[in-house]
């Protein structure tokens, strides 16, 4: 993560008295992650992620996002379980700042997925979508089209110093997709993950254990969050696009849940949107690298790459989608 809150013992103790778990054995950080201070918890009850939601992160937000893990973990999703404390609350206070803990999922991410990796990825998303569908609570989100130009402002006058003519370039793109973008009501919409990298995913012994790192979830178009996974999980370490992958990931989301006819037309122009979404804040971050940061932040050019790649791809089946 790029900056840990620091909890002491006495401080820790008390808190995990509230939870049946047990007393604290031990609690080490986590380096990984850019949104929030996460840590690894280990109880007399066994493991645990103790998490500590930082600035970024809207408090209003976090019934939100530990009640879907609730909802989908009831409905036999691989997830993490918010774990209620004594007085029946999922969320608490912890050296200044809202935190929670939550069970601890068995596997581990893969650093080189397969195309067998990308076909368990489709259909976990596909049975996430479905089991979002009765979810009762709702939030927007924050990071959808509205939002990519305010975004842009903040890096616009230093992004040459990226990549020349990347700024020109970013202006045009984001003019196009604010005409283009698709309505509300132009594609099916539901609880989407929206952040469904492979460091969010873990596999154990080759079969998918769970998702993780609900914090970005949201209801948006389902479409979306399928173009997420293309940009994240497709793409050799070249920045090729592997379109084994890409069919085998779209074949096994499809048999779970079939695309509409709308979403297979918009699937090109949703996945030029999510590579500008990633663009955008990973330029910020580049930009901005806040003192005392634990992590390098991630090149913003990776997804300016792929950018250039979806603008040449006329439709769905360049994605490996069989029609």
């Amino acid at each position: 993560m790029a900056v840990y809150t620091e909890v002491s013992d006495e401080d820790l103790d008390a808190f995990v008295a509230g939870y049946d778990i047990g007393r604290v054995l031990s609690c080490k950080g986590i380096a990984e992650g850019v949104e929030n201070s996460n840590y690894l918890l280990h109880t007399e009850s066994g493991n645990f992620i103790l998490t500590l939601y930082e600035k970024r992160v809207d408090p209003n937000d976090l019934p939100f996002f530990l009640g879907l893990m609730d909802h989908l973990a009831a409905r036999g999703l691989g997830c993490p379980l918010p774990v209620h404390a004594r007085s029946g609350a999922t969320l608490g206070t912890l050296a200044g700042r809202p935190a929670a803990i939550v069970t601890f999922l068995e596997g581990q991410w893969v650093r080189r997925p397969t195309a067998r990796h990308c076909g368990l990825l489709g259909e976990a998303l596909a049975k996430m979508h479905l089991a979002g569908r009765d979810f009762g609570l709702r939030r927007p989100n924050a990071l959808s089209m509205p939002s990519w130009r305010p975004l842009w402002q903040r890096s616009a006058a230093r992004a040459d110093e990226v990549s020349a003519g990347l700024g020109a370039d970013i202006e045009a793109e984001l003019a196009l997709l604010e005409r283009d973008w698709p309505k509300k009501d132009d594609l099916p919409f539901g609880v989407i993950h929206a952040d469904l990298f492979p460091d969010n995913v873990f596999f154990l012994h080759d079969e998918l254990s769970g998702l993780i790192d609900f914090y970005f979830a949201c209801d948006d178009a389902l479409a979306y969050d399928v173009a997420v996974c293309l940009n994240s999980w497709c793409f050799e370490q070249d920045l090729s696009f592997n379109l084994t992958k890409g069919r085998a990931f779209l074949a096994a989301y499809q048999a779970v849940r079939p695309l509409e006819p709308a979403e297979v037309e918009a699937l090109p122009l949703l996945a030029r949107g999510s590579a500008l979404r990633f663009l955008l804040t990973r330029l910020y971050d580049w930009l901005n690298v806040p003192p005392g940061a634990l992590v390098k932040p991630k090149d913003p050019l990776e997804y300016h790459r792929k950018l250039r790649f979806h603008r040449a791809i006329a439709d769905a089946s360049g994605y490996g989608l069989e029609r």
